[in-house]
């Protein structure tokens, strides 16, 4: 087409002045430059894309790269191209359909100005124009790759939603596909419209100001159907939006994110929304009648009538309908959509089989001396605290500075003796802050990995506080036995490593000096390539990769090394669980990753906020341990992948693990191969697979107003729970949930299991107890139970316990005399563990102090039906809880390697025998005497006391002997020589 303007004259010309021009030379370099930036941005562009290729090609996924990189370039191309015809095609329709001759007026004086500016460069801007609207809505829609994947893809659930009779997966996987279609289409429709419009107006076919007609025929009719096109959308929308019911999320007092229809949604909105559609069905039919009529009279009748329509009939009926129906009688109203809203959410959460039992919360034994030998039956309670005892790791097993534990370790179970043993397990992972001396080659060639596993027994400590290891030292050796101990991957290692080449790197140190090593394994990415290391050097923006000679044959570039990482890029469709955890499988470090589907899309279950739900007490205060997916707003979500990430070849394997999930099953007919079946998994990592904390955080967060079946109890309000704070700490998160080998009232044995308590909504007592089985060797895997406490009860929570052991008169006088001098005292994690139908609750106290810079266990605080002891072991504590001696407290034992703290030695009594009474005295004496120099910090001095005052009460003890009396170190609460302190 010829487009074609007449010259409407112009002045004559003045006198041409000329500007002078650059030489030819600066015209050359500009040029240059020019070329050369356009070379750059163009080479940047492709190293970003080469070396992702190259590194999923490295990690044998690279069917995950091409099958996303296409899908994306397929949206882009289809509906950028889309859009620019939508809008090139009604701007060149709006051209073509100009009136041959514009009115004489002012208003079209002053746009012929503008007509003949562009008249020259109409073509272009015609391209310009639809160009930038394609390559806008060609980015927006390469987005949705994940929207139209599960669309193509989706699988039934087998379930259908109780209002529309529909199966889930329309809501999850087509409702979203639509929608989006529908927001493109309106985009489309309003940006042509636009552009027409603004078309016709400079060409004349609209006129605002000239005499005459307001639009030519032809604008009338083009605008109209542009208009009917739009209201045409409208009605689809409003019949979409009758399905949308289904997983709206509302205001409801019931709960803080009610999701689906209630009694004003059904009985208001849903009919609301099929006038609606009528209504714009009808309005659109008139406005596509102006091709014929040529008048806009009735259509913009019509569309008045639809917008009052969508006034009266879509937002003020129903709130009449809420007002004068469903507010009078709320409960009755409300009750079978709120039946409706439990049973889908509990469904789509997994907690549809929780299993909520009575428990009295208070023993059924009078004699408590009968459940000393069922304490250690019913749990393995551990006192080593995974999330205290990482200083101690790392004071007494880093070896060396560039060595690191990270903040929290883990628990795991080892075998040993026939026996599962709970087990505090921590990688030894490369600390680049703690290298001598930090530069280019140490921090990417020389320094490339840690190396070795530290474990110790969860449930035990050695005489001076420290763990038990059973695998430890450097290299690791212990009960582990042999495996590959480098550590490449790991959660500490964020920086890239350049291995396998010409530089030798540093393996471990030892007495006889460093050893170096050079890596055999294949993972990462070749640099013998030259165009490899340019492309590393721009996407790294290291140019020292291009041109280093620590760079040669076999040097591989190593990246991506979190586990976390690995995963997400390999599986960008997967929530990662925020905690990775490391095992010794089949002689390799691997770690474990949970992973999860979730999708937004589940009708009437309620919605959660996965960053706010997994938070706790640990998120909190460490930063390796992230929360999941922050913002991410979901409504179904199942552990259905397991991954494993080699620490040494970084080799990551996905394997399916809920075999009846329609999310997992779309997703792995729109990446094949990509997950292996669950038969896959080995035993021996089938042994160290467990149920994930971050499934479990959700799920409690669920329970507090789910544990409910009846819709009227839900709606009271009278049975909501709350996660308590963590009462050992000052941060005002939630307590975190404890993984520990115990067994519930209904078990035969014990399991490992993650557990946690629940408190009424407001008050600090405990309402609830909540565990579930986290071993897979086990038929009832991920089985929730629950003890759920009378109302009428006031047993302790938590915080109460917390309370109760800081109000004790002689406990908190221990806690005082253990933060003498620069002590600190650290609470390990309060656990809960159910026996007799009464709560039995564990601490464990460190101590960290003097010249140590690592805690310590000094005590154990154990209280059970009113009785609580603080003693220097568990099984002391539980001795005298069960043993009938009460709550009495004796002060805690001095701290090893002379941290500083109390020895715990009291004045001894008077006695009516001189020779006795001397002695005591010169215990007497002994004692103020190491008080005084502990205040000093003079060890020597306080050594010489100790000894002084073992010796009179020794000389004591035997003088009590000889007249037939109780040693010194009797019931009387005076110390018996026999438990001095080590200095």
């Amino acid at each position: 087409m010829a487009f074609q303007m007449p010259d409407r004259g112009g002045g004559p010309t003045g006198p041409r002045i000329r500007v002078g021009r650059p030489s030819r030379r600066v015209r050359t370099l500009l040029m240059t430059l020019g070329v050369l930036a356009v070379l750059g941005m163009v080479f940047t562009m492709f190293a970003g894309f080469w070396t992702d290729w190259l590194w999923y090609r490295s990690v044998n996924y690279s069917s995950v790269f091409t099958t996303t990189l296409w899908t994306k370039i397929g949206l882009f191309f289809v509906f950028g191209l889309l859009m620019a015809l939508a809008v090139g095609f009604n701007i060149w329709l709006a051209h073509r359909m100009r009136p041959p001759l514009s009115a004489m007026s002012m208003e079209q004086q002053n746009l012929d100005r503008y007509r003949m500016g562009i008249a020259p460069y109409k073509k272009w801007l015609l391209l310009g124009i639809t160009a930038l609207v394609g390559l806008i809505a060609g980015a927006s829609a390469s987005s949705q790759w994940r929207t139209w994947l599960m669309w193509v893809n989706g699988v039934p659930f087998g379930q259908k939603d109780p209002q529309f009779k529909l199966d889930v997966s329309f809501y999850a996987f087509d409702l979203p596909w639509y929608r989006f279609l529908l927001g493109f289409g309106f985009a489309a429709t309003i940006l042509a419209l636009i552009a027409a419009a603004l078309t016709h107006y400079l060409y004349g076919g609209l006129r605002i100001t000239s005499p005459g007609a307001r639009a030519t025929a032809a604008a009338t009719g083009h605008l109209s159907v542009l208009l009917g096109v739009f209201v045409a959308l409208k009605a689809v929308a409003y019949w979409l939006d009758r399905y949308g019911l289904a997983v709206k999320s509302s205001d409801f007092k019931a709960t803080d994110s009610w999701t689906g229809l209630r009694y004003v949604d059904a009985n208001a909105y849903l009919p609301a929304k099929t006038i609606l559609f009528c209504i714009a069905v009808i309005c659109a039919l008139l406005f596509f009648a102006t091709l014929w009529r040529r008048t806009w009279q009735l259509p913009v009748i019509g569309f008045g009538l639809m917008v009052l329509s969508a006034i009266l009939i879509g937002g003020l009926y129903p709130a009449i309908v809420q007002k004068f129906q469903v507010q009078p009688n709320e409960q009755a109203k409300e009750a079978p959509y709120v039946a409706k809203n439990l049973k889908a959410t509990r469904e789509a959460y997994g907690i549809d089989d929780s299993q909520v039992t009575e428990y009295p919360g208070t023993s059924q034994t009078e004699d408590k001396t009968q459940l000393r030998d069922d304490v250690s039956d019913t749990a393995s309670i551990r006192i080593m605290d995974p999330n205290i005892v990482s200083p101690t790791f790392q004071q007494l097993q880093q070896i060396r500075n560039y060595y690191a534990f990270p903040t929290n370790l883990d628990v795991d179970r080892y075998t040993k003796d026939g026996k599962d043993q709970d087990t505090v397990i921590g990688l030894r992972e490369l600390n680049l802050d703690g290298i001598p001396k930090r530069n280019w080659i140490n921090d990417h060639f020389r320094y490339t990995h840690g190396y070795g596993v530290v474990a110790a027994e969860g449930t035990s400590a050695d005489a001076g506080g420290r763990p038990e290891f059973t695998e430890s030292d450097l290299p690791s050796k212990g009960d582990l036995g042999s495996y590959e101990q480098r550590v490449y991957y790991g959660e500490r290692t964020t920086t890239y490593s350049i291995v396998g080449g010409p530089q030798k790197e540093i393996d471990y140190s030892d007495d006889s000096g460093e050893k170096t090593y050079s890596y055999e394994g294949d993972s990462g990415v070749s640099l013998s390539n030259p165009v490899n290391r340019a492309a590393y050097a721009a996407a790294f923006s290291e140019p020292q990769i291009l041109y280093s000679g620590a760079i040669g044959d076999g040097s591989r570039i190593l990246y991506n090394r979190t586990p976390k990482e690995r995963v997400e890029a390999i599986a960008p469709w997967l929530t990662i669980d925020g905690d990775a955890y490391p095992a010794v499988v089949d002689g390799r470090i691997q770690w474990i990753v949970d992973a999860y589907t979730t999708t937004n899309g589940y009708p009437y279950a309620s919605r959660t906020t996965l960053g706010d739900t997994t938070a706790d007490s640990l998120t909190a205060t460490n930063d390796q341990r992230a929360v999941v997916a922050q913002q991410n707003q979901v409504n179904y979500i199942r552990n259905s992948v397991k991954a494993t990430v080699d620490a040494y070849s970084g080799e990551v394997k996905l394997y399916q693990w809920d075999t009846q999930d329609p999310v997992l099953k779309t997703w792995m007919k729109a990446f094949p191969d990509t997950v292996q079946p669950k038969t896959e998994i080995s035993g021996a990592l089938m042994a160290h697979l467990r149920y994930p904390q971050d499934l479990f955080k959700v799920q409690r967060e669920l329970l507090t107003r789910y544990h409910v079946k009846d819709a009227t109890t839900f709606l009271s309000g009278s049975e909501v729970w709350q996660v308590p704070d963590d009462p050992t700490n000052k941060t005002g998160d939630a307590v975190p949930p404890y993984y520990l080998s115990m067994k519930m009232p209904d078990q035969n044995e014990q399991t490992f299991s993650l557990t946690t308590t629940f408190t009424p909504n407001g008050r600090d007592n405990l309402s609830a107890f909540m565990a579930v089985n986290a071993d897979p060797g086990t038929e009832d895997y991920g089985k929730i139970r629950v003890l759920k406490l009378p109302t009428s009860t006031t047993a302790a929570g938590p915080k109460q316990i917390q309370s109760q052991f800081n109000s004790e008169q002689d406990i908190a006088e221990s806690i005082r005399l253990l933060r003498g001098g620069d002590s600190e005292v650290e609470y390990g994690n309060l656990l809960a563990v159910p026996l007799d139908g009464g709560l039995l609750y564990v601490e464990p106290v460190y101590v960290r102090g003097g010249g140590l810079k690592y805690p310590l266990l000094r005590k154990v605080l154990v209280t059970y039906g009113g009785q609580t002891a603080f003693e220097d072991t568990l099984e002391q504590a539980l001795d005298k809880i069960f043993g009938g001696e009460g709550a009495a407290t004796e002060p805690p034992p001095g701290e090893d390697e002379g941290t500083g703290e109390d020895e715990g030695t009291q004045p001894p009594p008077t006695s009516d025998n001189p020779t006795v009474q001397e002695a005591l005295n010169d215990a007497q004496e002994a004692f103020e005497a190491g008080q005084e120099a502990l205040k000093k910090n003079d060890w020597e001095a306080y050594g010489q006391a100790q000894k002084d005052l073992e010796d009179a009460l020794r000389k004591a003890e035997e003088a009590q002997s000889a007249e037939g009396g109780g040693g010194a170190g009797g019931g009387d609460g005076s110390p018996s020589p026999d438990a001095s302190p080590s200095s």
